[in-house]
């Protein structure tokens, strides 16, 4: 860690050895841009999703390309569209384009169908298609074939997410291993979930092959581990300061847990510009003196909407004293709205809403604010600082970066965040955010109705304790982070038998530990 630095000297310093040390390639399900067919040309707009919030700020200063699937079959009017927005964020973008057929099957269908139900504990939900697998192996091999295209010798290549494991079995064949890093930004399952997978062992195999993984939270590193433990051939395992090394058939895996951070700072110049400040007073004009709740989610069956109106309208039931005095703002941008799950759930939020709104509002008081759209980073921050609480009940998340951004934005140290105890950014926010069980409907209600009766310098204290956190932990030190872990991979060779690892060949030194994964 860079003792002595201030925040803004530190950040600069990281990005120097990254560009130092190689140039960066991320690699995404998707490009960092949103592109809407309009009916005489395009719009492209940088998209303002999680990933892209995260990693945005690290390309943009190092440089580099971005390869992400293309969401139209390119043009040159597109191309250039898509060039001339990237240009002022220093990096170049690489579209894949993937056969409408296999784009479909394996981003609505083995992606959408199979690994974001499974990978959040919601099975029933699956569709194991065969058809989906192989379109899923087939898209990953025409990512390949783009990147090994444009990766220059000492490009390190960071894949993204549960949309590209395969990824790195292809790659390891043309790149370095060192070089290939692989983070997962969902849940990773327990054994007793992933063995439902058919492609389990095909799955595991390919991660091994990546240099290093990178996790959210220690419980995803340790449902990791669990799988191999259950379903791989024989490995060993070191332990080495807060990092594991996996020893296995294709050489040594560092296996880390690196909570993703936001970029802190820019978040804080957000929130204290005029057009902010004009936006908060607008939308606190129109809300009087009410309590504000907002509620920040991609449309999604995981974020808990539901079961958050459901809490919300036993607020009002239990406490009459608090109608015509709160309101909650649920904005749910749209997400996947090919995918039928997604449709059938819109129409049951409109209806949940509308049924709140009928049996408590009146002409001066409309209990939900439900807004269906995207918005822009300076939107979204207006809404964090106009309100008093921000309620982020997923029922389960890989990190949440909202609860983040919340407090990034809340400059006067105020507000109180109440977050599921299921989200990855609970063990970072749990000494100042209120934690709750999703499906605790009564509980979410209780954390609602304390939130609003806390005294003010306990708001406060909570907060501070909140924005430290994610000021230190920001996304430059989370990439700090994976950076040094990247180090210790080691290209020493190993003897092999039925492709087991039969001997390591690196002995254990005085703080590591070695066990088999049998």
């Amino acid at each position: 860690m860079l003792i002595g630095f201030n925040s803004e000297k530190r950040n600069a310093y990281v990005m120097l050895q990254v560009y130092r040390m190689t140039r960066l390639m991320v690699v995404s399900n998707r490009l960092p841009v949103t592109t809407e067919r309009t009916a005489k040309s395009y719009s492209v707009r940088i998209s303002s999703g999680g990933l892209v919030s995260a990693l945005l700020p690290i390309i943009n200063k190092v440089g580099g390309c971005w390869v992400g699937a293309a969401e139209y079959d390119s043009d040159s009017e597109l191309e250039a569209l898509m060039n001339s927005i990237a240009a002022p964020q220093k990096f170049q973008m690489a579209p894949v384009l993937l056969p409408p057929g296999v784009r479909h099957d394996y981003y609505n269908g083995f992606c959408n169908e199979i690994l974001w139900p499974l990978f959040h504990d919601l099975q029933s939900r699956c569709n194991f298609e065969p058809r989906y697998w192989h379109a899923y192996v087939e898209a990953n091999s025409c990512f390949s074939e783009t990147i090994v295209s444009r990766a220059a010798a000492e490009c390190l290549i960071w894949v993204q997410d549960y949309h590209l494991m395969p990824l790195g079995g292809f790659l390891a064949q043309h790149v370095d291993r060192r070089h290939l890093l692989y983070f997962h930004h969902i849940p990773f399952p327990p054994p007793d979930v992933f063995e439902k997978l058919p492609w389990r062992r095909q799955i595991l195999d390919a991660l091994l092959t990546f240099g290093l993984v990178g996790f959210q939270s220690g419980r995803d590193r340790y449902n990791f581990i669990s799988c191999l433990r259950r379903f791989c051939s024989r490995c060993i395992l070191k332990k080495n300061g807060s990092t594991l090394l996996i020893e296995n058939g294709f050489g040594e895996t560092v296996v880390g847990v690196f909570p993703i951070g936001i970029d802190y700072e820019d978040f804080v110049r957000t929130a204290g510009s005029s057009v902010v400040q004009t936006d908060v007073q607008t939308i606190r004009k129109h809300l009087s003196d009410s309590h504000v709740v907002v509620g920040v989610d991609r449309l999604d069956y995981t974020k808990g909407i539901l079961e958050r109106i459901k809490a919300f309208s036993v607020l009002l039931d239990r406490y009459p004293a608090l109608r015509g005095r709160v309101v909650l703002i649920q904005i749910a941008v749209p997400s996947r709205e090919s995918i039928r799950d997604y449709r059938d759930l819109q129409t049951e939020l409109l209806r949940a809403v509308g049924e709140v709104n009928s049996r408590f509002g009146g002409p001066k008081w409309t209990p939900i604010r439900y807004l269906h759209r995207h918005f822009s980073r300076a939107e979204l921050v207006a809404f964090y600082r106009a309100a008093d609480v921000a309620l982020i009940t997923p029922l389960k998340d890989g990190m949440n970066l909202v609860s983040k951004e919340f407090c990034a934005s809340r400059v006067q140290d105020t507000g109180v965040v109440i977050l599921s105890e299921f989200a990855g950014a609970a063990h970072e926010l749990k000494t100042g955010a209120l934690l709750v069980n999703p499906y605790d409907v009564e509980g979410i209600t209780n954390a609602l109705y304390t939130a609003f009766e806390m005294n003010p310098r306990e708001i406060t204290r909570r907060m501070r304790r909140m924005r430290k956190r994610v000021r230190k932990h920001n996304v430059f030190e989370w990439c700090e982070r994976i950076l040094n872990a990247a180090g210790a991979v080691s290209t020493d060779s190993h003897t092999f038998c039925s492709g087991q690892i039969t001997q390591a060949t690196t002995p254990a030194s005085d703080s590591s530990t070695n066990m088999h994964l049998t």
